[in-house]
């Protein structure tokens, strides 16, 4: 049967969800009422059973769906929002098994994304971008970390904590060291890779790659953080670099960090991790400290090593494609600048911003207070806020040219003349030396 006449065959309560762009998401998951049920496995001939078994989604239930009943209803949700996270399957994998070579979708963890009898990386089913997988040819060390994640999440089990929690630690901390990657003369790992999953040459349009690419690419790395995070012999250099028992600030070349950076083949990276505060890396090596000194109070977020916080989750592909989209169809739109800030400022400024438009409140008349003062207040709130941003697009840009894309494209984007931005770079850099 055709789609559309298939979906005929019951009534449905809202439009299918879509990308801003157009065009529906390939992750659109279906609810059925229990007639719309019935319906379903009366059709197909499979009972129903059976169908709970082999569809996530069959019995979820909904407030729109329970006050529902005789005619077969249904209710379109994004699928992510029904059973986790949804990437495309392997069509090769598809055709094997049922002779049809057609597009499917699966809901699949991110440490289950490669199909290692044809050597892809399956994509999110939520971006609105054309590819569903990766080629990793020439990147065998994807696949085996595929395979080595098995053992570390056993690790993480026998442990007593829960593998994706482990692994959703490591990849906020990989993804940030991504992020950063950019100002790092010394990476020519994940640069080289990236250009292998992108056909050989991501040059064309290095930004979207980089989006596109991250999650293959990085994956080795994630799974070896994850299993570093969970050697309770790298837990107790955290410890020794925190002072023991005589507590002390977290050097720059500690041991915990010089050896992370070993173990992911980078001896470099350890003053760097080590000096990015703020990321979940240094929080989780706070919670280790905590716990080790018995000073984490009554169980909570606060002494669990595997609570991750909302702004070090690592952003994902659909997201970064929309914020790319935003920023080309309209240069520096409000919104570009939260995806170029780290966590941390983007409070700050958030807090700040908060804070300037209380004090408008009060300029307006609607709160007490001096209106003189209050101005002031509310200039130097506005005026630290834009000097933040400010800051911020400057690293970005410095960090884009040192990273290797030309100038000419880093001004196109900032929607600056290029002399502009050559003598605004080079200010910035001599006051840096200073």
């Amino acid at each position: 049967m055709e789609a559309k006449v298939l979906r005929a065959c019951w009534k449905w309560r809202n439009y299918p969800p879509g990308h801003g762009g157009g065009g529906m998401q390939a992750d659109a998951e279906v609810l059925l009422n229990t007639a719309g049920r019935r319906l379903l496995a009366d059709m197909c001939g499979v009972e129903e059973d059976v169908l709970a078994r082999a569809l996530p989604s069959w019995e979820e239930e909904n407030a729109k769906l329970r006050a529902e009943a005789g005619d077969p209803v249904g209710l379109w949700r994004t699928g992510g929002a029904v059973a986790g996270p949804v990437a495309f399957g392997c069509r090769l994998c598809t055709a094997r098994r049922t002779g049809a070579a057609v597009r499917v979708m699966r809901y699949t963890p991110r440490w289950e994304r490669v199909c290692v009898r044809h050597g892809r990386w399956l994509l999110d089913a939520d971006a609105d971008q054309p590819l569903e997988h990766l080629g990793l040819r020439g990147l065998p060390e994807v696949v085996a970390a595929r395979q080595r994640w098995t053992r570390v999440a056993r690790r993480a089990v026998r442990a007593g904590a829960e593998p994706e929690r482990v692994f959703a630690l490591a990849r906020a901390v990989v993804a940030r060291w991504w992020e950063q990657a950019y100002g790092w003369e010394r990476e020519t790992i994940w640069p080289r890779h990236l250009h292998l999953v992108a056909g050989g040459d991501a040059g064309g349009d290095l930004e979207w790659w980089r989006i596109v690419g991250r999650d293959a690419v990085v994956f080795p790395e994630v799974v070896t953080v994850a299993d570093a995070l969970l050697d309770p012999s790298m837990a107790e250099l955290v410890w020794v670099d925190s002072g023991a028992g005589r507590p002390r600030a977290l050097p720059m070349d500690g041991s915990f960090c010089r050896a992370l950076g070993e173990r992911v083949g980078r001896p470099w990276l350890g003053p760097l991790a080590a000096t990015d505060h703020g990321g979940p890396l240094l929080a989780w090596m706070g919670s280790v400290i905590r716990l080790r000194r018995g000073a984490g109070g009554p169980p909570g977020y606060d002494n669990d090593p595997w609570w991750l916080r909302q702004e070090h989750r690592a952003a994902t592909m659909a997201g970064q494609l929309r914020v790319l989209g935003k920023e080309r169809k309209v240069p520096g739109s409000g919104t570009m600048w939260r995806a170029a800030v780290p966590a941390e400022q983007r409070r700050l400024i958030t807090s700040t911003i908060d804070s300037a438009e209380e004090q408008l409140l009060q300029l307006r008349g609607v709160q007490t207070g001096p209106t003189a003062e209050v101005a002031q207040r509310l200039l130097r709130g506005l005026g630290h806020s834009a000097g933040l941003i400010e800051n911020a697009w400057k690293r970005t840009a410095v960090a884009a040219v040192n990273g290797g894309v030309p100038l000419e494209e880093v001004a196109r984007r900032v929607d600056l003349p290029v002399e502009v931005l050559r003598k605004m770079l080079t200010a910035d850099m001599q006051e840096d030396d200073r």
